[in-house]
């Protein structure tokens, strides 16, 4: 059923869509706006992830919004501002600070409400950086993944309480459920992989950049010493090539280079998980929330986090996982020897623990739906 002329239009606004969380969730945010009948638009540089947003109903505006470059971000203010005239937005939910700052001008000058999802811890290492940070503080509603974000933004740039919600990220349960893994699926990653008949694996997913703890997990696997098991990164090295060759460099070091797979991006983590033994989150700085933290646990597979940010929510340590002091090899050895030691029934009954604890994305969807309908009926 097509949208009405009276129901809302929501525009979300992100640089690209090519791939990680922020997109996905814009996906899947554009995918309940169109469920509601109405009318869901995406601002971006474009990207792979553009089918996906079609397919969800929504539709796509290309705009060069991944440009940081002061001209760039006024420009495209003005493009945002002549787009949500011309198709009657009725909201703008932005999600990345370069657009954020084009959509909050386009919304000042327009008077359409401004909404925020604060998506990352974001430093300030350099001077004006928090003023520029501030503008996924100012939305009318400021959506945080964790408690951790929300703190965060309560006291960095002051904003009330009662304009942040928390809506933690969540999985689809019909597609992370080891139930309907074939194995032949994970036969193909097995091959792909090139992992040896009956070895552990211990697989650390992320993107190839030093603070995910990569270098860590190799001191940790050195550590363990055992010849059995498998260190599978699972990432895109984003152009990084000096630091996948460090990598490898540090595990033939540690004598470990044969028990180390690079394996670069997986389309089919679901499988990934299915052939995880331990799955690692081994950050060392705080996440916002950690999405492969509760992808591992809808899996029910034995998940390690590190102790800060986002996964001390959603890891109860010792019941859906283990948490360990980040940037500690020695910690996360121990850890993951006892994942790897559990008996059948003992990871049985964790995994059940941790699949029962995940929040799924329907309820992230209702979540952001609600602070729509706030916002448009005033009640924010």
């Amino acid at each position: 059923m097509p949208p009405s002329p009276d129901s809302p239009v929501v525009l979300q606004v992100l640089p690209s869509l090519v791939t990680g969380g922020v997109e996905r969730g814009t996906v899947e945010i554009a995918q309940a706006i169109a469920e509601a009948e109405a009318t869901a638009l995406v601002a971006s540089a474009g990207g792979p992830l553009v089918r996906q947003i079609e397919r969800a109903g929504g539709e796509h505006i290309t705009l060069p919004l991944t440009t940081k470059s002061p001209l760039g971000i006024w420009r495209n203010a003005a493009a945002l501002e002549a787009a949500i005239r011309d198709r009657k937005v009725s909201l703008v939910h932005a999600r990345s600070r370069a657009p954020a700052w084009s959509a909050w001008l386009a919304c000042r000058r327009t008077g359409v409400p401004f909404v925020t999802t604060y998506h990352g811890t974001y430093s300030e290492g350099l001077p004006f950086k928090r003023l520029y940070n501030s503008v996924m503080a100012r939305g009318r509603i400021v959506i945080a993944a964790s408690h951790f974000i929300a703190d965060l933004v309560a006291e960095r740039h002051k904003v009330d309480r009662a304009r942040i919600r928390v809506i933690p990220r969540g999985v689809d349960p019909a597609i992370f459920d080891p139930a309907t893994v074939a194995g032949s699926r994970i036969a193909k990653l097995a091959a792909e992989w090139r992992l040896p008949d009956g070895v552990r694996t211990v697989v650390l997913p992320g993107r190839l950049t030093s603070w995910k703890g990569h270098s860590v997990l190799l001191e940790a696997v050195a550590r363990l010493a055992r010849p059995d098991t498998m260190c599978v990164f699972v990432g895109s090295h984003q152009g990084r090539h000096g630091y996948a060759r460090a990598l490898e460099n540090q595990a033939t070091r540690l004598g470990i280079a044969e028990q180390v797979r690079l394996v670069g991006q997986c389309d089919d983590m679901p499988a990934a998980m299915c052939l995880s033994d331990v799955v690692v989150h081994a950050s060392t700085k705080p996440e916002a929330f950690g999405r492969v933290v509760i992808e591992a646990q809808a899996m029910g597979r034995p998940v390690i986090a590190s102790d800060l940010g986002g996964p001390v929510e959603t890891v109860r340590h010792g019941e859906t996982g283990w948490r360990v002091r980040p940037n500690d090899p020695i910690a996360l050895a121990d850890a993951i020897a006892v994942a790897l030691d559990l008996s059948p029934e003992e990871r049985e009954a964790l995994g059940q623990r941790a699949r029962a604890s995940v929040p799924t994305v329907r309820a992230m969807q209702d979540a952001t739906l609600d602070v729509y309908e706030a916002v448009l009926t005033g009640s924010a």
